[in-house]
C-alpha cells in the first residue's frame, strides 16, 4: 500500500464504512417495472439480502423529457434505428448517433394550413464519428451483470486509471443499483464497483469475474455473483436519499472517489444535497473511509457538525482532471447539485487531495488562483452544465470536457488550460437520437487520443452504454 496522504488537520481523519445493505426503493421506482421485474434468480443465485436504510432513485433524477417506461433497448439483433416504441418489448437503438434536429419551422394559422400534411422529415443523418458500442450494464450487456454481479439496472459508470503499474486497470463507479427485481428489497445498494483491463473496446468494457476478498476482480462482492455497496453512510445527515460517487481519481495506488449525499430528490434533473465529501480506498476499490474533513455543505445548518463555508455549494457535483505534462496539480471541477448550474474549477497539489485547505480557485475577475476561499471562485463555463467529465486530451493537445446541456444533449467544449477559457459547445449525441434520458457522458481515461470512449446513462433502459466518438 502506498503511505498514508499527509494532512494538515486531526480532523481529516478516516471515518471507516461498516458494510450493511440497504433499504429497498419504493415500489414505484421504474428500474424494476420493466423487463427487469420478469427476470428471476437462477438456482444458483446468491441469496436475498436484507434490505439497508434508504430510497431507491425517483423521478427526481431523470433527465427531463425522459420515458421512463420506455423498453429496455437491445443492441445488435434489429436494424439500429431511433428508440421506438414497436411493442411492449421490441424497441430499438440507433446505432450511430447524430447532430442536433433542424429548428422546426413556424406553424402557419389554421387556414393556412393543409389538410392532408405531409409526414414529418426524418431526422437528419448522423456525422460520422460517433457510435454506440454496446451496453456495458444490464440484461443485454455482454458482461451479463444479472447473473455475474446481480445488477439489472445503474447507472453513471465514472471510469478513472488505478495507477498500480503492476495490474493496470480502470475503475468504474455506478450509482443507485438494483438486483432481482424478485428479491425482497431488489438487492438495492447506494453505488457499486466495476474493475476492467479490457483497452480493445471492441464490443464494450468487458468486466471480469468478482471474488470474495480479491482486490483486483472484476467487482468488490459480499458473495459470488454479488457486488457489494462501497460506500455506506456516515450517519452525518437526518435525511438522506442517496450516496452518489460524482468523480474518481488516483494518486499513485490511492483512490478518491468524489460523492454526494442526498437530501432529496426534488424533480426532473434537480436535487438537493446535504454534502459532498471524498472517499478514500488504498486496496485498489475493496474498502472504502471517508474523510470527515473533506465534507461540504451546501447552506448554513445542513450538517451540524459542519460548518458552511461560501461557495461550497458550487462544488457539490465534481469532476477530477489530470493536467496535461509538467503540471504538478490535480484539478477537480464542481458544480451545484442537480443540473442547472455553473461549472467551477479549483486545483490541489497531488498529495493533498483530502485536505481542503490546500485547494486554490479559479477567479477569473483576478486572473488567478485564490487560496482556501471556495466562495472566490468564479464560473469557468455558464449553466446549464449536468454530470461531467474531463481529461486532457493528446491528439487535440486541448483540455475535453463532457456534460449534458439543457436540452439534455450530450456536448463537448475544448480548453488550454482547465480554467479555460473553454470554447462554445459542440454536439456529440443529442437526446433525440436516445428518446428516454441521457445522461452522465464519463470519458475513459484510456482513450485521450482521437478516438474517445465514454460512457453514458440511459435513464429508461435505467442501464450504462458504451459510446464512442472520433475526434477529426
Amino acid at each position: 500500500m502506498s503511505p498514508r496522504p499527509r494532512i494538515a488537520s486531526a480532523s481529516a481523519a478516516v471515518i471507516g464504512l461498516s458494510i450493511a445493505l440497504v433499504a429497498a426503493p419504493s415500489a414505484a421506482a421504474e428500474p424494476c417495472t420493466g423487463a427487469a421485474a420478469a427476470i428471476r434468480p437462477p438456482a444458483t443465485a446468491p441469496a436475498p439480502t436484507p434490505p439497508l436504510p434508504g430510497n431507491g432513485r425517483p423521478r427526481g433524477h431523470r433527465p427531463s423529457g425522459a420515458n421512463e417506461r420506455a423498453p429496455l433497448p437491445k443492441l445488435g439483433q434489429l436494424p439500429l434505428a431511433i428508440l421506438n416504441a414497436l411493442s411492449p418489448r421490441s424497441a430499438r437503438v440507433q446505432q450511430q448517433v447524430g447532430v442536433a434536429p433542424q429548428p422546426t419551422p413556424p406553424v402557419p394559422n389554421a387556414a393556412q394550413q393543409n389538410p392532408n400534411p405531409a409526414p414529418a422529415p426524418p431526422a437528419p443523418g448522423p456525422p460520422p464519428g460517433t457510435s454506440l458500442v454496446g451496453w456495458v450494464t444490464g440484461p443485454d450487456s455482454p458482461n451479463d451483470t444479472v447473473k455475474r454481479f446481480a445488477i439489472t439496472g445503474t447507472d453513471l459508470g465514472i471510469m478513472w486509471d488505478n495507477g498500480d503499474p503492476a495490474a493496470r486497470q480502470v475503475l468504474m463507479a455506478f450509482g443507485d443499483t438494483y438486483g432481482y427485481c424478485s428479491v425482497r428489497g431488489q438487492q438495492w445498494r447506494y453505488n457499486a464497483l466495476f474493475r476492467s483491463q479490457d483497452g480493445a473496446l471492441a464490443k464494450t468494457i468487458s468486466v471480469p469475474n468478482g471474488a470474495v476478498g480479491n482486490s483486483y476482480s472484476g467487482s468488490p462482492v459480499w458473495a459470488p455473483g454479488l457486488s457489494k455497496q462501497i460506500i455506506n453512510s456516515i450517519k452525518w445527515a437526518p435525511t438522506e436519499k442517496g450516496i452518489i460517487p460524482t468523480a474518481g481519481i488516483s494518486v499513485g495506488r490511492t483512490q478518491y472517489l468524489n460523492f454526494m449525499s442526498i437530501k432529496n430528490w426534488d424533480s426532473d434533473g434537480r436535487w438537493s444535497t446535504n454534502f459532498s465529501a471524498i472517499a478514500v480506498s488504498k486496496d485498489n476499490g475493496e474498502n472504502w473511509g471517508v474523510y470527515p474533513g473533506t465534507i461540504r455543505t451546501p447552506a448554513p445548518n445542513d450538517v451540524a457538525r459542519v460548518s458552511y463555508v461560501r461557495g461550497n455549494e458550487n462544488f457539490q457535483q465534481g469532476a477530477f482532471l489530470r493536467p496535461g505534462p509538467g503540471d504538478p496539480y490535480l484539478y477537480t471541477f464542481g458544480t451545484p447539485s442537480g443540473r442547472g448550474g455553473a461549472a467551477y474549477v479549483a486545483r490541489v497539489p497531488q498529495a493533498y487531495v483530502p485536505d481542503l485547505t490546500k485547494y486554490e480557485y479559479w477567479n477569473s475577475a483576478q486572473n488567478a488562483w485564490v487560496p482556501r476561499d471556495p466562495g472566490a471562485a468564479t464560473p469557468v463555463v455558464p449553466g446549464p452544465v449536468g454530470e461531467m467529465s474531463a481529461q486532457y486530451n493528446t491528439h487535440l493537445k486541448q483540455y475535453l470536457m463532457l456534460y449534458c446541456n439543457g436540452a439534455n444533449d450530450v456536448v463537448a467544449r475544448t480548453a488550454p488550460a482547465p480554467q479555460g477559457p473553454w470554447s462554445p459547445e459542440q454536439v456529440v449525441v443529442t437526446s433525440a437520437q436516445f428518446p428516454g434520458g441521457i445522461y452522465a457522458p464519463y470519458l475513459h481515461p484510456w482513450s485521450t487520443g482521437r478516438e474517445l470512449y465514454y460512457n453514458l446513462s440511459l435513464w429508461s433502459a435505467y442501464n450504462v452504454m458504451l459510446m464512442k466518438t472520433v475526434l477529426p
